[in-house]
């Protein structure tokens, strides 16, 4: 059951992730002939429905110049902005409630995190760390119970084995009673633990757009990394150090999806599991060639983040 819901997961970000780059909340910067308008030193493109202020001389030209062209009702209001660095949490007109409760908090965090080190890299790597810590709970819980799905494996075993051609619904409901049986034994609860899954879809769909509507964070350069360029748009340009990128997302996914493998699963479930494995494995081998460099970081930390405290949690309850 804890497979079946994370297949769910991960077909819901996919999907989402695809909902959200054709007709999402970020609206890329058009000139009037369609074209997208890029920062030509960085091969960022440029979105126009910013939160706050550019203060990049470059990005603040593009900015100037689309608004000489555009007509009065695409130009975009600068005057209206805060600076980033100066971005208030609440106040001015209302964007929605994803914008509102999701997008905006997020990005305040990473720019006042940014502010106090002077820099918005760093800072990003921070804020992933700090929700990864506050969602402890409940990784430690989703971990606990894949955990306890093992040791319950041999028992859930014989029971497939022992109704294996009984498909009538006394003998599916007799099969059921013994299965929760078998969860009450080894205290496994198979919905406990998901909620995080679930709240990670609108955390990377916040960061995603965090960094794409906030200039001073795709603006700046990180490790060597421009954080609003894509790998692929790197590699065109001849850095194709940013392909280490790709490699780092991943590598991370498919641990990540390796990690509680052995859990309790029937053989159509784990067929299942490896169909969504492979697939999620060859849809981020693509997505990781078009995502910006900032939310590239942030899935490798977020990622990495959960390994260790799958492993951490794992490691205990081998000395419990």
């Amino acid at each position: 059951m804890k497979k079946t819901t994370r297949n769910k997961l991960a077909i819901t970000l996919v999907s989402g992730f695809l909902i959200l780059n054709l007709t999402g909340c970020t609206k890329q910067l058009k000139n009037e002939q369609g074209k997208i308008v890029k920062n030509n030193e960085t091969g960022q493109a440029l979105t126009k429905n910013i939160l706050c202020k550019p203060t990049d001389e470059e990005t603040l030209k593009l900015y100037e110049d689309y608004n000489k062209q555009a007509s009065e009702k695409n130009k975009i209001n600068l005057d209206s902005l805060d600076d980033c660095k100066d971005m208030k949490l609440v106040g001015g007109k209302y964007d929605g409630i994803w914008t509102s409760l999701f997008v905006k908090p997020l990005a305040w965090v990473i720019i006042k995190i940014g502010n106090l080190l002077n820099t918005y890299g760093l800072a990003l790597i921070i804020t992933t760390i700090l929700i990864r810590l506050i969602a402890w709970p409940f990784t430690k819980s989703g971990a606990m119970q894949s955990e306890k799905l093992k040791k319950a494996k041999p028992e859930l075993d014989k029971l497939e084995k022992k109704y294996k051609n009984k498909n009538d619904q006394e003998s599916q409901i007799q099969k059921s009673q013994e299965m929760f049986a078998i969860y009450k034994k080894y205290g496994v609860k198979p919905l406990s633990g998901c909620l995080f899954q679930f709240i990670q879809i609108p955390l990377f769909f916040a960061f995603y757009e965090g960094i794409s509507r906030i200039p001073a964070i795709f603006d700046e350069t990180f490790l060597g990394f421009q954080l609003g360029t894509s790998p692929l748009t790197a590699a065109l340009q001849g850095h194709y150090y940013y392909l280490i990128l790709i490699i780092f997302i991943v590598s991370t996914t498919y641990y990540s999806f390796n990690l509680n493998s052995g859990a309790a699963m029937s053989a159509d479930q784990e067929k299942q599991m490896k169909t969504m494995k492979n697939f999620m494995t060859i849809f981020m081998t693509f997505a990781a060639f078009s995502i910006s460099s900032g939310i590239a970081i942030y899935w490798v930390v977020s990622s990495l983040m959960s390994i260790a405290q799958n492993l951490w949690v794992k490691r205990g309850m081998k000395h419990d």
